[in-house]
């Protein structure tokens, strides 16, 4: 029924833009536009994926409040089924205030209910349905994260394939992955997230090593687009030069060209291509979902 399950977590983005640095001592700073948008990268990613035809349904937890509703009708209203989330009417949503300065930003988060999501709160029965289970925001979800190489073992005896994208980890630490890894299929960093891991000195350095232990390692590079490395070969792929509004949710919109591709089994040029594409269309606008490109959008800028 689902070509993905997401296993996240759900929080919304307030974004404050504007060429404006916070200062203490109860000054005040005017922002150019306040933006209440999807948030947190599991849920922009299930949008981002929604966005591209395929049928996404959501695992997660939220509260019954202003914010938790504001999620589940986004995401509702962008085809991501929301049936698996559990509201909690007893604990509050989550929440990132961001201040954007289009290529660069800034990020404060209240966590609520991020880290709630637990492997046991995920139905058996919506995991046996779907081709492909996606996590993200590992170091955010503390409850899931020990669970994940049992829910990802269960995933592979179903026939799902898995993904994860790490996103940053807040204690610089970059542990845990070990019994992970060899179990996912498409693993995502950054340039960033995978330097922290490996301490190589290399992206392409990262990549190989990533790769040694997941299936394929595909490093998002920005503007320069992105690397990937399966066995010993390496494919890079260039981006595409757009006017940068607000580069928030970059990288879930790549996640979710790059799945397109795997899941319809493009050649993993062809597969990196879209991804960087998804990804460079959807700092179009502002939030995280905003510019999110159709496929149809995405593929005139891949070649056949």
């Amino acid at each position: 029924m689902f070509d993905i399950l997401v296993a996240g977590e759900i929080n919304p983005d307030l974004i404050l833009t504007g060429d404006v640095k916070p200062e203490f001592g109860q000054v005040e700073k005017i922002a150019e536009s306040a933006a209440l948008t999807v948030g947190s990268s599991c849920s922009i990613f299930a949008c981002g994926a929604a966005r591209l035809g395929l049928k996404v349904a959501f695992a997660g937890v939220c509260g019954d409040d202003v914010f938790g509703r504001f999620m589940l009708d986004a995401m509702q209203d962008r085809g991501v089924d929301t049936s698996a989330v559990i509201v909690r009417p007893d604990r509050s949503t989550g929440i990132s205030v961001i201040l954007n300065l289009a290529a660069d930003r800034a990020i404060l988060t209240y966590p609520g209910l991020i880290p709630a999501l637990r492997a046991s709160d995920i139905p058996d029965t919506i995991l046996r349905q779907a081709r492909h289970l996606h996590v993200a925001s590992y170091f955010l979800q503390t409850n899931l994260r020990p669970d994940l190489p049992a829910l990802f073992r269960l995933a592979r005896s179903y026939g799902l394939t898995t993904s994860l994208d790490t996103n940053y980890d807040p204690s610089g630490e970059w542990k845990g992955m070990d019994e992970l890894l060899p179990l996912t299929d498409v693993f995502l960093p950054n340039r960033t997230e995978a330097l922290g891991i490996t301490h190589a000195g290399a992206a392409e350095d990262a990549a190989r090593q990533l790769a040694r232990s997941a299936r394929m390692a595909v490093v998002k590079l920005g503007a320069q687009g992105a690397l990937l490395c399966e066995g010993d070969s390496v494919i890079r792929s260039a981006s595409i030069p757009v006017p940068v509004v607000d580069s928030v949710g970059a990288g879930d919109s790549f996640d979710a060209g790059f799945l397109l591709g795997f899941l319809n089994g493009w050649k993993p040029e062809r597969a990196l291509r879209i991804a960087c594409v998804c990804g460079a269309l959807s700092m179009r606008k502002a939030g995280g979902t905003e510019g999110q490109p159709t496929a149809e959008e995405a593929l005139a800028y891949v070649p056949g």
